[in-house]
């Protein structure tokens, strides 16, 4: 490779590093999102392009796995519902991680004699790489229903937990001092397994209401892992990229630990609380209060001023466009509409913000959880929409509850309350919520969408 060569790749991949973070900065307004995709986007092709001209294996086997990749990418995005998004993030993240894991594989077989900072970069590429690997495969499991989304624990789990990375550190020191002895490719995968079941131990005793927590901290651990990777290998442009979504995974962690009440070292040990609360059930006093559609009209039709309060429901339902239309109906009949977002609702960060911004809904009458709270209690109507833990009151009010301390969106000190619910079943969290039962909530059975519908017929109609 001529020096012009060279020159010409390190200046791709410096453009690439600047392309990520420009993306990554406009992905931080809603207005600007899809803008900065596209421009993350154009600097991975930027990397790709520069690492094929550096590479020397064969193109043909590079480019025929570039484009066997991106059909499955393709393939898989276009089919993919919003209701499984935070799985297919799940999945993805497993697979930035299991793929750290097999770097750092081959080069042990590659370059067995490799100084002591390549080995240790091997050391945190399989450890990192395992853990976000085999804990978002659990995490899809939760989110997918294909094992419960209930909290796994048993008694000495901590203790478990502490012994395997005990053993996993032991296992890093002898293999980074003495790669070469007898027993180091045995040490090596039993590192490996130890790696791949510390991922299993510290996700399954995390609930489901909680997963949002988790899939950005698997998010983080799988840019840490191509960090990694990127110092086995010496690619810059991996470096950078790896160390930018770890960055931007760990403060979205943080961010997200805050709106749960959680601590960062809650998630890191596995000592998340959620599941269903015994004592929860006796402070559910009273019955629900139905709502025909015809009155809910009419209380619609008389309010001054309306906040939704979209969930996961709304998802399922994929109502998004119905609650764009309704609010629009709305704010014509002389209402403030508001929709307040809760940082955890739904099932992954920003969850809620992207149906929403599907549907085309105004950024401006998008409102935090800390910007509506405060004037809840002026407003008319809150229209929960298949939302559950995030207007959950025993989260205030209940000290037993297993989400009590978590911030909420103070749906219950609404004037009235109309909540679009197929049943009263409890949320993720399995914790029943009763608001469902307060003097000022009215039920308004049925799918979401559907239930909306109805409403906006009914304003046509008058």
């Amino acid at each position: 490779m001529t020096d012009y060569s060279e020159a010409l790749i390190n200046l791709g991949y410096i453009i690439a590093s600047i392309l990520f973070i420009l993306g990554i900065k406009m992905l931080g307004k809603p207005q600007l999102a899809r803008r900065g995709n596209l421009v993350s986007s154009s600097g991975m092709l930027v990397a790709i392009v520069s690492a094929l001209f550096e590479c020397c294996l064969s193109f043909t086997w590079v480019i025929a796995g570039l484009i066997i990749g991106a059909l499955i990418g393709v393939i898989a995005a276009y089919r993919v519902k919003m209701t499984s998004m935070p799985q297919l993030v799940a999945i993805l993240n497993g697979f930035g991680g299991i793929a750290s894991l097999l770097v750092g594989w081959e080069n042990y077989h590659s370059q067995p004699d490799s100084i002591l900072f390549v080995r240790i970069a091997v050391l945190l590429a399989v450890f990192i790489g395992g853990v976000a690997f085999s804990g978002s495969l659990v995490a899809y499991g939760k989110l997918a229903e294909k094992i419960s989304g209930r909290p796994v624990s048993f008694r000495g789990q901590l203790l478990l937990n502490a012994a395997i990375v005990i053993l996993i550190l032991i296992c890093s020191v002898l293999f980074a001092y003495n790669p070469s002895a007898f027993y180091a490719y045995a040490l090596f995968l039993l590192f490996i397994l130890l790696s791949l079941t510390l991922g299993v131990m510290g996700v399954i005793p995390i609930g489901g209401a909680d997963m949002p927590v988790v899939i950005a901290l698997l998010n983080s651990y799988s840019g840490l892992a191509a960090c990694a990777a990127g110092f086995i290998i010496t690619n810059n442009v991996l470096i950078v990229a790896g160390a930018l979504v770890g960055a931007s995974g760990l403060i979205l962690t943080g961010i997200m630990c805050k709106a749960m009440n959680r601590s960062l070292g809650n998630v890191l040990f596995g000592g998340l609380k959620a599941g269903p609360d015994k004592a929860d059930r006796a402070q559910i006093q009273g019955e629900p209060k139905p709502v025909s559609f015809e009155d809910a009209y009419y209380i619609l039709e008389a309010a001054g001023s309306v906040v939704f309060v979209p969930g996961y429901g709304m998802a399922v339902a994929q109502a998004q466009h119905a609650v764009r239309e309704l609010g629009e109906i709305l704010e014509k009949n002389g209402a403030e509409v508001r929709y307040a977002i809760h940082p955890v609702a739904g099932r992954m960060p920003g969850h809620m913000n992207v149906l929403l911004a599907e549907a085309n809904v105004v950024y401006e009458q998008l409102a935090e959880m800390d910007d509506v709270n405060p004037i809840m209690d002026s407003v008319d109507v809150c229209i929960v929409i298949g939302a559950n833990d995030v207007v959950n009151p025993s989260a205030r009010e209940v000290a037993s509850s297993p989400i009590y301390g978590m911030p909420i969106i103070n749906a219950d000190r609404a004037k009235t309350v109309i909540v679009l619910k197929r049943s009263m079943a409890a949320g993720f969290a399995g914790v029943e919520n009763p608001l469902f039962v307060r003097e000022n909530t009215r039920m308004l059975f049925g799918d979401a969408k559907a239930t909306l519908q109805r409403l906006i017929t009914e304003f046509k109609e008058s």
